[in-house]
């Protein structure tokens, strides 16, 4: 009988803190959505908190977004900011997939979030670019021949693994100023692809006012952009 009590109280203590992780997870989730809907009215921007699962075909260039699977965007932001001159349209907030693993003997699902923001721009000549830290993985590549491209900055060629479908449109971007730019500022992960730029830090979801200071990184970020490859490549 002993035994027997102790089992049920402990499946009711199971339970309780059950309820208690959930109740404050959604407190949680409710406070982030106030939050960027007050970032998003700050701006005299659109917010839309619901699960948009169509995001992942609309923006399909960006591996990103194909990652695993029940995929969805949320706490959508959307508006246009000015750079250089160009109203261009922005698209930020919160996404979130799931990876399912089977190691022959049980099944586990994780799930991951994080944050993204994506300018339209207009530039119809702009090439495929990717920008990102240099991890382990990209040093042991480039012993065996899989290396990216390098600059003339050995400190940025050391910590920044570039790809590009136009080497040209690269050096073009990564000149001396924006090397000395992004080596100071510690960016986020740069996607450049079919007229849009995406900015995301893999699993992590930016904080409301740090959605602010990525809009302001990436205006600095575009005005680092050479005024003739604007020119050459800007076709409005």
């Amino acid at each position: 009988m002993g035994n027997v009590c102790f089992i049920i109280f402990g499946l009711i203590l199971f339970a309780i803190l059950v309820g208690f992780f959930a109740y404050f997870a959604e407190m949680a989730r409710r406070r982030r959505r106030e939050a960027l809907a007050a970032l998003a009215r700050s701006l005299g921007w659109r917010f839309d908190p619901s699960e948009n699962t169509s995001h992942d075909e609309r923006y399909k260039q960006f591996k990103v977004f194909r990652k695993g699977h029940s995929r969805y965007a949320y706490n959508t932001i959307t508006g246009e900011m000015t750079i250089d001159g160009r109203t261009l349209p922005v698209r930020m907030g919160d996404y979130r997939y799931q990876i399912t693993t089977n190691n022959g003997k049980s099944t586990s699902t994780t799930t991951y979030q994080f944050s993204y923001l994506i300018i339209e721009l207009p530039f119809l000549g702009a090439q495929d670019l990717f920008v990102r830290h240099e991890g382990v993985f990209d040093k042991l590549a480039g012993f065996i021949g899989f290396d990216d491209i390098d600059f003339e900055s050995a400190e940025f060629s050391k910590r920044f693994y570039v790809k590009s479908s136009d080497k040209r449109f690269a050096y073009y971007i990564m000149h001396p100023r924006m090397m000395e730019f992004l080596l100071a500022s510690d960016p986020p992960i740069i996607n450049l692809e079919d007229r849009c730029c995406c900015f995301s830090e893999d699993t992590k979801r930016w904080e409301p006012e740090e959605f602010r200071a990525m809009l302001a990184w990436s205006e600095a970020f575009f005005d680092h952009w050479p005024r003739h490859v604007t020119a050459t490549f800007d076709r409005e």
